[in-house]
């Protein structure tokens, strides 16, 4: 059996040296912290301007103020499932990027990493690049720099080197300067909202209140909308791996979904009163100008600051997060190098969004669309962590021999592979967005069920192949399928 990475160190990488260090088997005598630490760590990316752009397209979508907000408590209960996945991490001592080999197979897993890794994380580089790019265009168009395509460009690639520099050092950085970069962000952007809210109209009813059909469907939409941000990260075993084996992974839970929700439900609440308080013609102007509109001139500038300094936080850690994936499937590229690729293809996604479409109509567009990615892999992802009883063997995960715990028949789990692809099947025919629209959810007045339906399809399919898997293999204890494989 090859023998896993281990850590040598048991201090964080300094601050003038770029992290070296990819994945690692953290060793039991480096663990540290409690589960509570994690909830700063979810909290801060999630003090957003994609918030107050997502709240407000739920009153453009027609809602009243009422049922945006309880949309916005619905579309934060995913939030769960990203902390039962981050109790692996400890469990396993490795990343989420290792650990998923337990369920798709040593082969199987690099093909669904590949294609999450680089695909998905630049989207997301991209949709959170793209708030930066929007505001300090408006921002600098303001100031008399008013090309319209030279402005946007530039400041896409100014945030997206300094990302990437983030990423490249990596563990040492972002631990050292996540607390004071938290604490700034809360600041402004509860600035903001105290300016924000004084617009508001508490009273507010749209022009033709929505009901039967089109309300269902406004809904529908607005909570696949906000369930795709708490189910794209898979990531979060990698957060967490470095607390003690012993932490209860109820509290792991608690302090990553409600670290997650809580900023994501009050900003998002914060846009959704925003938009009551913005008329027609300011909002055809774009969200961003709209927000700036209502913003006093000197905080304008210290705003786009913060969405900025809150851009590079979220994307630092996703392309830090990426960087690592790649090693985990075997690629032949270091982790600096490959987090200088992953930065490149999301500042040219980022770019091509810029040139041709709104901050609103991107949001929205792209996050339904990664849904029909991110529901399965999380949804089967959190299945296998309870059948499994959150029990994983971080060295035999390491193991990628023929024949090793996790090899399964050839290097491939169907189990986990057929779950994803019938559950990302399933919901595309629920799915309803201006580029695809499911031929069920047409039959259905445009209701959008991709989330819930690729929730059930994803984990009973997957708890019922697996559980057929176990029964043909006599011996295999249910719990540890993969140890005894």
């Amino acid at each position: 059996m090859s023998q896993p990475p281990q850590t040598t160190v048991n201090h964080p990488e300094p601050l003038a040296h770029p992290e070296k260090r990819g994945i690692e088997l953290i060793d039991t005598t480096q663990r540290h912290g409690r589960a509570r630490d994690l909830f700063p760590v979810w909290a801060a990316p999630n003090v957003s301007v994609l918030n107050f752009t997502v709240g407000a397209s739920l009153i453009l979508l027609g809602l009243e103020l009422w049922q945006a907000f309880l949309v916005i408590v619905a579309g934060s209960l995913p939030w769960i499932l990203t902390g039962i996945v981050a109790t692996s991490g400890p469990a396993a001592g490795t990343s989420g990027s290792v650990i998923t080999r337990a369920i798709y197979g040593i082969r199987g897993n690099r093909l669904v990493v590949a294609f999450f890794g680089w695909f998905i994380s630049a989207v997301f580089l991209a949709l959170n690049w793209l708030a930066s790019s929007f505001m300090g265009a408006e921002l600098l168009n303001q100031l008399g720099f008013t090309d319209p395509v030279l402005a946007p460009i530039l400041v896409t690639i100014a945030v997206a080197a300094i990302t990437v520099l983030v990423a490249v050092f990596g563990h040492g950085l972002i631990l050292r300067s996540y607390p004071a970069v938290a604490s700034v962000l809360l600041a402004i952007f509860l600035l903001v909202t105290a300016f924000v809210l004084p617009h508001a109209r508490w009273d507010f009813t749209p022009a033709a209140p929505l009901e039967g059909a089109p309300l269902w469907s406004a809904m529908t939409i607005g909570f696949a909308i906000l369930a795709s941000t708490p189910l794209s990260y898979s990531n979060s075993p990698d957060l967490a791996r470095y607390l003690p084996e012993s932490t209860k992974p109820s509290h792991i839970v608690a302090a990553t979904a409600l670290g997650g929700a809580l900023p994501c439900i009050f900003f998002t609440a914060a846009g959704a009163l925003m938009a009551t308080g913005i008329d027609a013609a300011a909002n055809d102007l774009g969200i961003e100008s709209a927000l700036l509109g209502l913003l006093p001139a000197w905080l304008g500038p210290i705003f786009v600051i913060g969405v900025i300094i809150n851009t590079i936080a979220l994307n630092g850690m996703t392309t830090y997060t990426a960087s690592m994936a790649f090693q985990s499937i075997g690629v032949p590229i270091r982790r600096i190098p490959s987090a200088v690729v992953v930065g490149a293809i999301g500042t040219a996604l980022t770019i091509y969004l810029v040139m041709s479409t709104s901050l609103l109509e991107a949001v929205n567009l792209m996050l339904q669309l990664l849904v029909l990615i991110s529901g399965p892999t999380m949804t089967v992802f959190a299945t296998d962590v309870i059948l499994r009883r959150n029990s994983y063997n971080g060295t035999e995960l390491f193991d990628e021999k023929p024949g090793s715990p996790f090899w399964y028949s050839g290097g491939w789990h169907l189990p986990g592979i057929l779950a994803v692809i019938l559950g990302a099947a399933a919901a595309s025919l629920f799915l309803t967005n201006p580029a695809w629209t499911g031929p069920i959810a047409a039959a259905t007045g445009f209701l959008d069920l991709s989330v819930p339906v690729s929730i059930v399809v994803t984990a009973g399919t997957y708890a019922a192949l697996r559980r057929r898997a176990t029964r043909r293999r006599p011996g295999v204890v249910p719990a540890v399928e993969g140890a005894a494989a």
